[in-house]
């Protein structure tokens, strides 16, 4: 592999932003960090001037895209998403499931083995994230609720097939029967944990948390409403530092000035940034068939007949957008979209950062925010000059 050195960008690096910089790239990693004015060496020189340099983004939450449903996907199929999203700047992703049947699970676990083992050249498929079945039926949101289940023990977890290596992420509702068994469950056999389509109380939130659940999905949406005398899973969230939280920033799930709250009481420490992304991402407004219904993409909103939200259809990109147009930080950005996605999958020691030693997963945005250079493993994937 050639060593590449990416020239002369203004780099978002965890401790700040270094302008006029450049990264050696070799053997897949980053070599080094080169300040103005000093030299370095390689096969390749590309130059970055009047772009930023991000860490690439890691979507956690993504149903599929450019009229592919990960529940549908072959390997090909997913290939194909993957391609699309390295085009957004993402160089690492979860194929996330609905609630379905066995054989279902079993096909796509099957579909993401074969693409984590293809490493072909689009972002990295990095496991699997079941939203559901174990979620709250009064709170379903876009997703079918004849699929949901309660727990009784460990053999209920026996078709929830995921990949040989990568990591396992799965949505849960902690007050739905037997719960917080449940919960303890999935932490013994090393699954990560995510509160979501919930309506439960403190004490079983609480509860949760003790036995190995340290995250929400889609923070506020799917979940029961804050109330001043029933704080509920919104309450419990906002107040505890020790719980991080993923948000769908296209300003639809979440009002801009919601945000800028969340940014503001949570802090972007707390806060990674996911799309919820289904199979018309990426192609446009129209009527498309997913999960057996008929979902309406009109002005960036989608809708299924029942008038719930299904999903949304952006990008990591999007959300990038989303939150420098509201003021964010693009240093705080950075943690949302890659450090902090990574450390929640245990991927961080690897990725999620621009520092010496970790992948070359990188990302060259331009002064109008266009993704104009996507680097994953040292190996340039999109490069649109």
């Amino acid at each position: 592999m050639n060593s590449i050195l990416l020239n002369n960008a203004t780099l978002v690096l965890p401790g700040g932003i270094q302008e006029y910089s450049s990264v050696l790239v070799a053997d897949g990693k980053i070599a080094s960090i080169v300040g103005p004015g000093e030299g370095a060496k390689a096969d390749v020189s590309i130059d970055l001037a009047n772009q930023r340099l991000f860490p690439g983004f890691i979507d956690g939450h993504n149903h599929g895209a450019v009229g592919t449903d990960v529940m549908e996907a072959t390997q090909a199929d997913l290939d194909k998403i993957s391609r699309y999203l390295a085009s957004q700047g993402v160089t690492g992703w979860l194929p996330t499931t609905v609630p379905s049947s066995d054989e279902n699970y079993l096909r796509v676990q099957q579909a993401v083995e074969g693409a984590m083992q293809s490493h072909g050249s689009g972002a990295r498929v990095l496991g699997m994230h079941y939203e559901g079945p174990f979620v709250n039926t009064s709170l379903c949101g876009a997703l079918h609720k004849d699929y949901f289940r309660a727990y009784s023990g460990p053999a209920d977890l026996t078709n929830l097939r995921t990949p040989g290596a990568g990591s396992k992420m799965i949505t849960v509702a902690p007050e739905v029967e037997g719960g917080i068994n449940l919960i303890s469950e999935l932490r013994r056999s090393g699954w990560i944990i995510s509160i979501g389509h919930t309506k439960a109380d403190v004490t079983v939130l609480d509860a949760a948390f003790e036995n190995g659940a340290r995250h929400m999905t889609h923070f506020m949406n799917a979940m029961s409403p804050l109330h001043h005398r029933s704080p509920g899973p919104i309450g419990w969230g906002l107040s505890r530092d020790d719980v991080s939280c993923d948000i769908i920033a296209d300003g639809v799930h979440l009002d801009p000035s919601i945000l800028r709250l969340l940014v503001k009481v949570k802090g972007a420490k707390c806060l990674s940034l996911i799309s919820d992304a289904i199979a018309a991402a990426g192609v446009g407004d129209g009527e498309y068939q997913i999960w057996g219904e008929t979902i309406v993409v009109k002005d960036g909103r989608t809708s299924n007949a029942a008038g719930s939200i299904a999903g949304s259809v952006i990008s990591m990109l999007d959300a990038v957008r989303m939150m420098q147009s509201i003021g964010v930080s693009d240093v705080e950005i950075a943690q949302m979209a890659a450090t902090n996605p990574a450390r929640l999958l245990k991927l961080d020691h690897e990725c999620g950062s621009i520092e010496e030693g970790k992948r070359a997963d990188l990302v060259a945005i331009d002064a109008n925010a266009k993704v104009q250079l996507t680097v994953i493993g040292g190996e340039v994937v999109h490069r649109m000059f």
